[in-house]
């Protein structure tokens, strides 16, 4: 029996990958695409349902994004999200304009408990909306499904054509019942079964390296966070001693982290491990430089230079293994979306690379990432390890970078994360870590002056990184924390929280 797809149409939402995250939650295996894939490949993927997401644009501008509406006739079912909905109603000759008033946040829905999509949904439920266009009329054949105060048209549906559209965002975690709504349109409305799980993308995925690399060498650059080490480990899987991990120590990771490593993956996990000091050559390299964007870039190129030198010294190697996950691809910025910041191993790579990629994480969540590393049999304390960024230290020492401020951030950070430990948070916390900013305070210690660096310490909880709310540590804990900070890291004389979610800021603070 052929695998089930659902294909995601990617109309540049920045909610969009959690859509095919939570079709996958569901046991169904959905792939993402392009807004404008051809009617050919998409009869050619022969797609069980299809999915339009949501967007940033309107489609009343010039070269609005489309997807070819021969998809609407093809008997399958598909179901429309804000953008998508508006999408679907626009080139079925209905009226949309835009808001007189725009939506943006929680909100209450109304819902039509007859229709599928609602089935086991509240009447009354909350939503997250996130549009400046509403759908003003809707197209023959159609009914209005739900509805909000300031939208009369909040979801809509054609059972006999088996199109669907709602103009809230199921997919977040905002929308209460979201889940629930989705479940309904997969099983209920499409009629699937649930036949795909995270065993058969590692099946999948290490033969396709296989046939890709064939007897060549591939370089893996291992840092020991999980994304690495997972990508690491299945290419192991792949394709054995032909595979050679070089670490590259930067000057940039947190403290006791390059001893942990080669602890962990030379002598415990026996892999071939190459470790490359580089400390100097990557802070000679910022030395001066304070805009975030040219720091990565920087640090990404410097990365690829030293894997570089390694695999000449290693002879003829073909491939590049990077622990690249989909959140790394659409905050470095998409067909449709804006960039949010370049990720090193995404954004930040030189043109003239020398090698192939090799990313077997890049369309999973970092918590697809934990299960994969867990069927893998990779231990757990590497398997839950807070994300690290690829540029590491760089983009929390704010500005210029400094050996003296590296040396002040490790001894903060170590802090906080100890201390989160601690106090039994770590699997809570998705990240805790602390952010050196490039200004200076007075204080008094020890009946003087002082004057000195504040430490910003940032906890979040999330699901995926994607969206992540700041973490309500309790007042004992930071207080324990910023003790400990200003008593036994020199140069360090306040500390302060930041509560802010993203959106609006991001979890780093560069």
């Amino acid at each position: 029996m052929e695998k089930e797809v659902v294909l995601v149409l990617d109309f540049g939402g920045q909610y969009n990958q959690l859509i095919a995250r939570r079709v996958r939650e569901l046991a169904v295996y959905s792939e993402m695409v392009p807004f404008d894939i051809s009617f050919d490949e998409v009869q050619a993927k022969k797609p069980a349902a299809v999915i339009l997401t949501g967007g940033p644009a309107s489609v009343h501008i010039e070269d609005a994004p489309a997807c070819d509406p021969r998809i609407f006739s093809m008997g399958i079912p598909v179901l429309g999200i804000c953008y998508g909905m508006q999408l679907i109603a626009y080139q079925l000759g209905a009226e949309v304009k835009a808001s007189e008033f725009r939506e943006y946040g929680r909100t209450q829905l109304n819902a039509d408990g007859d229709d599928l999509l609602f089935k086991d949904v509240a009447r009354q439920t909350q939503v997250w909306m996130s549009h400046g266009d509403s759908i003003n009329s809707i197209p023959e054949g159609f009914t209005v499904t739900a509805s909000t105060d300031n939208c009369p048209v909040a979801a809509m549906s054609n059972p006999t054509a088996k199109l669907y559209g709602v103009q809230f965002h199921p997919e977040v975690r905002h929308t209460i019942e979201g889940q629930t709504v989705l479940k309904n349109f997969l099983f209920e409305v499409c009629k699937l079964h649930g036949d795909w799980d995270l065993s058969d993308y590692i099946a999948e995925t290490v033969q396709a390296i296989r046939d890709k690399v064939g007897d060549k060498k591939v370089l893996c650059g291992l840092s020991g966070g999980v994304d690495s080490s997972v990508a690491a480990t299945m290419v192991h899987r792949a394709i054995g001693d032909q595979l050679i991990c070089v670490y590259v120590d930067n000057g940039l990771m947190r403290k006791g982290e390059t001893e942990q490593l080669i602890e962990t993956f030379k002598e415990e996990m026996h892999m071939n491990l190459v470790l490359a000091d580089a400390k100097e050559r990557f802070l000679s390299k910022l030395a001066g430089v304070t805009e975030p964007e040219q720091k990565r870039k920087i640090i990404g190129e410097e990365f690829i230079r030293v894997f570089e030198a390694e695999a000449q010294k290693l002879g003829k190697i073909d491939y590049l293994v990077q622990g690249t996950i989909y959140p790394d691809v659409v905050e470095s910025g998409t067909k449709t979306a804006h960039t949010i910041k370049s990720h090193h191993n995404v954004g930040g790579l030189p043109e003239d690379m020398q090698f192939e990629l090799i990313e077997p994480l890049r369309l999973l969540f970092k918590d697809e990432v934990r299960v994969i590393g867990g069927k893998l049999g990779i231990s757990e304390e590497i398997v839950w390890r807070q994300p690290f960024p690829g540029p590491g230290l760089g983009v929390r020492v704010l500005e210029e970078v400094t050996p003296e401020k590296v040396k002040i951030l490790q001894d903060a950070d170590y802090i906080v994360r100890e201390e989160i430990k601690k106090a039994g948070l770590d699997r809570e916390i998705w990240q805790a870590f602390a952010v050196l900013p490039p200004i200076k305070s007075v204080g008094v210690m020890g009946d003087g002056r002082t004057y000195a660096y504040p430490i910003i310490i940032r906890a979040v909880t999330s699901d995926d990184a994607m969206t992540a709310e700041w973490a309500q540590l309790p007042y004992e804990l930071l207080d324990i924390m910023a003790r400990r900070i200003v008593n036994e890291v020199r140069g360090v004389n306040r500390v302060a929280y930041d509560i802010t979610s993203k959106p609006p800021g991001t979890i780093e603070w560069e």
